[in-house]
């Protein structure tokens, strides 16, 4: 076999269609595009994706909406000092997201809690949360409770982002477990 002996594939190699070089082609007068209409006329007579026939367009149809929604946003649950107050426990009692969600005050234990500083606090209590405010941990302190912030457990879009492994995410919600 020498160079001149080399062709391509059967079928590899196929011609391009010349529309709209006589009739002897099979493609010629209306080159097939039909006859009249936008599809028989230039290039921008159709006017894209956007275009549907003079119909009112899907975009201009859908409602208008602004802005955007931010998959990161963490939603707290909240809390205020005077909620626990109206509680009426013991001096020294440690109050969990667990306890706030078993009484009603949250709904779901495992969402983050924020604790903020609406009412008067008389009980010292140790109160467990993830976000407090300055004067929710003044007003704690200030009764002779503590203020202990958890650690946040990062799930959702926030755990994608920052490509946490499952084992890691395990180890937390393990740690958060035991508190």
């Amino acid at each position: 076999m020498k160079l001149h002996d080399l062709k391509p594939d059967k079928g590899s190699k196929k011609r391009k269609t010349r529309v709209g070089r006589g009739i002897s082609a099979g493609q010629g007068k209306t080159a097939g595009r039909g006859t009249k209409g936008a599809g028989a006329r230039g290039r921008h007579a159709r006017k894209g994706a956007y275009f549907e026939g003079g119909q009112l367009p899907l975009v201009r149809r859908l409602p208008f909406k602004r802005g955007f929604t931010n998959i990161f946003k963490i939603e707290y649950q909240i809390c205020n000092v005077g909620d626990l107050d109206g509680l009426e426990l013991a001096a020294g009692t440690v109050v969990t997201p667990e306890m706030l969600a078993e009484i009603g005050i949250i709904r779901d234990a495992d969402k983050p809690v924020a604790i903020l500083g609406d009412g008067e606090l008389t009980t010292a209590l140790k109160v467990q949360g993830h976000r407090f405010t300055k004067s929710a941990e003044a007003k704690i302190t200030a009764a002779g409770g503590s203020v202990e912030k958890l650690e946040m457990l990062v799930t959702g879009a926030l755990a994608t982002v920052k490509l946490l492994p499952k084992a890691e995410l395990e180890a937390l919600k393990a740690k958060r477990a035991k508190q």
